[in-house]
């Protein structure tokens, strides 16, 4: 019996080669965009779970409740995890990590840039890392011990084995010996922490001037609490902590006119989750992606799966008709209901399998393309992973059962006498293939008008003026091992009479994101005139306003002949004079009224307003200022027009004079700034190519259905012709029904797009306004793609011969 079901699918579907084909590319193409995108989403959600015990570990934040907003941040000072371990024994292991930063490694003379994170001894006792070589237990006992990932042991030392060995790593006052005590597997992708090799945190070059600095907050802190200690309890006892350690903290918000948040808090330690750290980009630094972002991919991937199975199920029905009077004759000859149920369902089994098979070719063959144009890291080792493959099993599974399920049971369920007679037809459309005709057209319409309004805004972003010029400047890190104003100093000499150098400059806070991804934001706040202030200070250098050509509005620029000009002195832009409510702040004294102490800064000039950070972030009032305890992280440099990429490798042949023992990381200024709109970069281009693909799988199976109807309107269409009706009014009348769909559709997208897409709009303070000539656009474009879809089957009907066509009856 089985036999003989699979032996009359095979040459029902061969017979039906349109029909299997048009199922196939589109089930095909549906399946090879939903593993890409289920892929990225199940990545994403399982960032971090592979530690064993991740359900017992957080990462520590602030929670800093100002007058103006609530800022939260996940950098801790030196001292607050030994205090923590010592005040609540239900910590079971606590690590502070210091990382995101190249460092120099030299074995037998040769140098390496290898990412060199500093942590403490219970690294190992709070996450899962596995140790292939050495001890967790005393890995990082010893203050010259190293733990090497298995690449860098590889790349170091061959095949040797590196337990015992030794290296230098650092450059400057930072250089030090370490042995090699033990070897981990590579960190894998969905790791949150990334590094080659583990060093303890002491090594740092300013550990004994900073460990009871409570202020300079520095690293990240995990903590792993004991086996059912309850996350809020156990932040609720961290309140005398806080009160302890940051009481002056607590009075200076106090004094702004702080209020407590819901948790009765106007600063506060608290716990993040392991599992949600990836998707918090605040605590996080910028680094991560938001949680939106993945599940808008996998509304999208269910989206294309969801306008094939449409297709699938509408193909489907239509062809069902064609084969009523076998499914009559079947029944009259004995054949149970659910033996017609489990044969028809067996075709459509078959074509679901086979479209998945070429779905997952197409996946492993695009899998190079996918990553180079959208800038993932998906490997195939990742869809070999036991929860992906039961994901897209299940998903299989389920495409199988609707899809091919329900036309199955529809065909089983029709009347034998019925059928026989002929009383069974499609010449009146049916509810259901109307209605997922609709659906299927409004997804397209919904996708495509997403699509244009984000690249829209990603591109409004790009083009607002900044408030200085990007191009042709140069950002180098110089990293916190290396004296940064020394090396800016050796920099200005060693190019002070070079023309192709304009200008040189640093700060500590870069643009964009470079290549050591890092970002920082400091905020103060103070009263004036008995106002509360809130300013973003930025550390700069002499030449910062000439290297990025900062329009100066009034007063004057930093100059090294005022020696003030370094310590007490400040230049504002010219929304922190609207917040002090200065018309000429010029010659004003900015600090706390309070302050007895004389600590105030003379405003000596007043700039335009520019984005110090990217434009989806709030932009405060600007404060800059000259300090010689203050480390300087970047230096910019402006280059002439004239060959850039030579500009760069001399940059590059100075740096190795000027601090031959770190990494060159320089990158143009404009390149670090597109960082800024990278998730929206991506999520654009993803929209766009799903766009596409909706677009192309709705008219696929609106060609088909079209086909398939005026196929079975034929003697109509010869009829009209009979009597008198014109090419023009039988197109009219067989794409009049479709057309009436698309626009059905639109009705129902078009408001859900506005509504959608002005939410989304809203979290960004700089915005497009959405314009009705966009809905307009798509609207007339859907109408005409689905008109000359159908129009080529309706055209070639209309043109044929009414003989033919009624030459039966």
């Amino acid at each position: 019996m089985l036999r003989n079901y699979i032996k009359i699918a095979f040459r029902n579907l061969w017979k039906s080669k349109g029909y299997t084909a048009v199922n196939v590319t589109g089930l095909s193409v549906a399946f090879c965009i939903c593993v890409f995108l289920f892929l990225l989403s199940y990545l994403h959600f399982t960032f971090d779970l592979f530690h064993s015990d991740s359900d017992r570990i957080f990462k520590a934040y602030f929670v800093e409740n100002d007058p103006e907003r609530q800022n939260r941040y996940g950098n801790m000072a030196l001292p607050v995890m030994p205090a923590l371990k010592a005040d609540f024994p239900e910590i079971e292991g606590a690590a502070r990590i210091m990382s995101g930063r190249q460092s120099a490694v030299e074995v037998n003379g040769k140098y390496f840039d290898k990412m060199v994170v500093f942590t403490d001894p219970d690294f190992f006792k709070i996450f899962s890392f596995n140790l292939i070589k050495g001890n967790k237990s005393n890995a990082l006992t010893n203050l010259s011990s190293i733990v090497i990932s298995q690449s860098m042991a590889q790349t170091l030392y061959g095949n040797k084995d590196p337990i015992g060995k030794s290296m230098i790593v650092g450059g400057g006052n930072s250089r030090k010996q370490y042995i090699v005590s033990g070897v981990t597997d590579d960190v894998p992708f969905s790791s949150s922490i990334q590094y080659d090799a583990l060093v303890r945190i002491e090594n740092l070059s300013n550990y004994s001037t900073n460990k009871n600095n409570w202020e300079d907050n520095s690293h990240a802190l995990y903590v792993k609490l004991a086996p059912h200690v309850d996350q809020a309890v156990f932040e609720g006892r961290l309140k005398p902590f806080t009160k302890k350690y940051f009481a002056s903290k607590i009075d200076d918000l106090t004094k702004k006119g702080a209020k407590p948040d819901q948790l009765g808090d106007i600063f506060a330690l608290r716990l993040q989750k392991l599992s949600k750290v990836h998707f918090d980009k605040e605590i996080a630094g910028g680094k991560g992606t938001p949680v939106a972002v993945i599940y808008t991919l996998l509304a999208i991937a269910i989206f294309i799966l969801l306008i094939a199975c449409i297709n699938f199920i509408n193909l489907s029905i239509a062809r069902s008709f064609t084969r009523a009077r076998e499914v009559g004759v079947r029944k009259s000859l004995g054949a149970l209901k659910k033996q017609l149920f489990v044969q028809i369902w067996g075709e459509t089994t078959v074509i679901c399998l086979v479209g998945f098979l070429l779905g997952a070719l197409l996946t492993y063959t695009l899998l190079p393309t996918f990553n180079a144009t959208f800038g993932s890291t998906l490997t195939f080792d990742s869809m070999l992973q036991p929860g992906f493959i039961a994901l897209i099993l299940a998903v299989f599974a389920v495409v199988t059962f609707v899809a091919g399920g329900y036309p199955a049971w529809q065909m089983a369920k029709f009347n034998a006498v019925e059928v026989l007679k002929g009383k069974v037809s499609m010449k009146k459309p049916g509810v259901l293939r109307n209605s997922l005709i609709v659906t299927q057209f409004a997804i397209s319409v919904l996708l495509v008008c997403c699509t244009i309004i984000a690249v829209q805004q990603v591109d409004y972003m790009k083009a607002i003026p900044l408030g200085f010029q990007k191009e042709q400047v140069i950002s180098i890190p110089i990293g916190y091992q290396l004296n940064g104003r020394q090396v800016l100093a050796r920099m200005r000499n060693t190019l002070a009479n070079d023309p192709g150098i304009l200008s040189i400059t640093g700060t500590n806070v870069n643009l964009g994101r470079g290549k050591d991804h890092v970002s920082s934001r400091t905020v103060i706040g103070f009263k004036y005139k008995g106002k509360d202030v809130n300013t973003d200070m930025l550390l700069v250098d002499y030449d910062y306003l000439k290297t990025l050509n900062i329009k100066l509005k009034s007063g004057r620029d930093f100059d090294r002949t005022f020696a003030a000009d370094s310590s007490k002195r400040v230049i504002i832009s010219e929304g922190m004079a609207k917040m002090i409510g200065e018309k000429n702040p010029v010659g004003m004294f900015l600090g706390d009224d309070s302050d007895s102490t004389g600590a105030k800064s003379e405003v000596i000039g007043v700039v335009s307003d520019f984005h110090l950070y990217s434009l989806a972030d709030e932009r405060r009032p600007l404060t800059m200022h000259i300090s010689g305890s203050e480390s300087i992280y970047y230096i910019f440099v402006r280059v002439a027009l004239k060959n850039l990429p030579a500009s760069m490798e001399k940059l590059e042949k100075v740096w190795r004079q000027v601090a031959p023992e770190a990494e060159f990381m320089g990158s143009f200024l404009d390149d670090n700034l597109d960082s800024w709109y990278q998730n929206e970069q991506k999520l654009s281009e993803i929209c766009s190519l799903a766009s596409a693909i909706a677009i192309f799988l709705s008219c696929l199976g609106l060609f088909a259905i079209a086909l398939m109807i005026i196929e079975q309107r034929t003697k109509e269409i010869g009829i009209r012709k009979v009597m008198g009706a014109s090419i023009p009014n039988i197109i009219m009348v067989l794409s009049n029904d479709f057309v009436k769909l698309v626009a059905i559709s639109l009705a129902i997208a078009i408001p859900i797009a506005w509504f959608g897409m002005q939410k989304w709009l809203d979290n960004y303070p700089e915005r497009i306004e959405l314009s009705f000539w966009v809905f307009a656009l798509v609207g007339l474009a859907s109408m005409a793609i689905a008109f000359v879809t159908v129009g080529i089957h309706t055209v070639k009907a209309a043109l044929v011969n009414p003989v033919e066509s009624l030459r039966s009856e």
